[in-house]
C-alpha cells in the first residue's frame, strides 16, 4: 500500500483464537458495558433530580459520567460486535472516528479531574472564598474550557496522525489507537505526531503535579482539622476522587509508556482495557462508596424507580 489514501479499512486482530474464547470476551465485555451504562447513568439521574446535589464538586462529576459513558461507548461496543460476529474490520472513517473520540474524551475527563482537585482544594482549604471562586459562572466556563480542550486536542491529534502516508499494512491490535498507526507510518513526517505527544505529555505532566500539590495542601489542612466528623466527612469526598485520578493516570502513563520490550500482544491488549474499559466501570463505584450524600440520592432514585415499577404492575393487574 503506497499511501494512506490506497486503505479503505483496517483489521483489528480479534480477542481471541477460539470462537468460545471470542464468545467468552463478548459476555465479558457486555457485562462491563452494561455495569458502566447502570453506574454512570444513576449518577447522571441522581445529581441532575436531587438538588442537594447541585453544587459545583455534583456538577463536574455529572461532566465526568457522561465523559466516561462516552468513552466506553466509543470503543466496547465495536469490540463487543467484533467478537460476537467474529469480524476483523473496521472503516477507515470508522477507525479516524473512534481515534477522535476516544482522544477527546479521555483528555477532557484528565481535565475534568484536574478541575475537581482545585474544587476540592478550595472547598477545604479556602470555605469562605468557595462562593466567589467557583460561582455557577466559574464552573461554567471551566466546563466549557475542559470540554473545548479535549476537542482541540483530539483534531489536532487526529488530523496529523491520518495525514501521514502509511505504507506498513493495514493491522492493528484490538483497538484503533495512535501509537498503532505510527507504526504503519512510512515516512519521518511521523516524528511531528512524536512532538505532539510529547507536548501532550507535558501538559498531562503540569496537570498531574497540580492535582498533588493541591492535594499536599488538603491533607495538611485535614490534618490540622480538631473534629474527627470533620476529617472524615473532607476524606469522604477526596479520596474517592484521587482514587479515580490514580487509576486513571496509572493505567494511561503505563499504556503509552511503557517500555517497549515489554511490550507483547497480550500485555498491549490487557494494557488498553486496563484504561479504556475498567475506569469508566470502576468510577460510579469509587464514587459512591464513602460518599454519604451521593448514596441517600441514589436510594431515593432506585426507591422511586421501584415504586414507578410496583405502580405500572399494580394498574396493568388491574386493568
Amino acid at each position: 500500500m503506497s499511501n494512506s489514501s490506497s486503505i479503505n479499512e483496517f483489521l483489528l486482530l480479534p480477542f481471541a483464537d477460539t470462537r468460545e474464547l471470542q464468545l467468552l470476551h463478548f459476555a465479558l465485555f457486555l457485562g462491563i458495558y452494561l455495569a458502566a451504562l447502570l453506574g454512570n447513568g444513576l449518577i447522571l439521574t441522581a445529581v441532575a433530580c436531587d438538588h442537594h446535589l447541585h453544587t459545583p464538586m455534583y456538577f463536574f462529576l455529572l461532566n465526568l459520567a457522561l465523559l466516561d459513558l462516552g468513552c466506553i461507548s466509543t470503543t466496547l461496543p465495536k469490540a463487543m460486535a467484533n467478537s460476537l460476529w467474529d469480524a476483523r474490520t473496521i472503516s477507515y472513517a470508522g477507525c479516524a472516528s473512534q481515534v477522535f473520540f476516544f482522544f477527546f474524551l479521555m483528555s477532557a475527563e484528565y481535565y475534568f479531574l484536574t478541575i475537581m482537585a482545585y474544587d476540592r482544594y478550595v472547598a477545604i482549604c479556602k470555605p469562605l472564598h468557595y462562593g466567589s471562586l467557583l460561582g455557577s459562572r466559574a464552573c461554567a466556563q471551566m466546563a466549557a474550557a475542559a470540554w473545548g480542550s479535549g476537542v482541540l486536542y483530539a483534531l489536532l491529534h487526529t488530523a496529523n496522525t491520518f495525514s501521514l502516508p502509511l505504507c506498513g499494512g493495514n493491522t492493528l491490535d484490538q483497538f484503533c489507537e495512535i501509537p498503532q498507526i505510527l507504526k504503519l507510518s512510512c515516512s519521518d513526517s511521523y516524528l511531528r505526531e512524536i512532538g505532539l505527544l510529547t507536548f501532550s505529555v507535558f501538559v498531562f505532566w503540569g496537570c498531574f503535579v497540580f492535582i498533588v500539590l493541591s492535594y499536599v495542601q488538603i491533607f495538611r489542612a485535614v490534618l490540622r482539622m480538631p473534629s474527627k466528623q470533620g476529617q472524615h466527612k473532607a476524606f469522604s469526598t477526596c479520596l474517592p476522587h484521587l482514587a479515580v485520578v490514580s487509576l486513571f493516570l496509572s493505567t494511561a502513563f503505563f499504556a503509552y509508556l511503557k517500555p517497549p520490550l515489554l511490550s507483547s500482544p497480550s500485555l498491549d491488549l490487557m494494557v488498553a482495557v486496563l484504561y479504556s474499559v475498567v475506569p469508566p466501570a470502576v468510577n460510579p463505584l469509587i464514587y459512591s462508596m464513602r460518599n454519604q450524600e451521593l448514596k441517600d440520592a441514589l436510594r431515593k432514585v432506585m426507591s422511586g424507580c421501584t415504586s414507578e415499577v410496583m405502580h405500572c404492575l399494580s394498574s396493568a393487574k388491574h386493568s
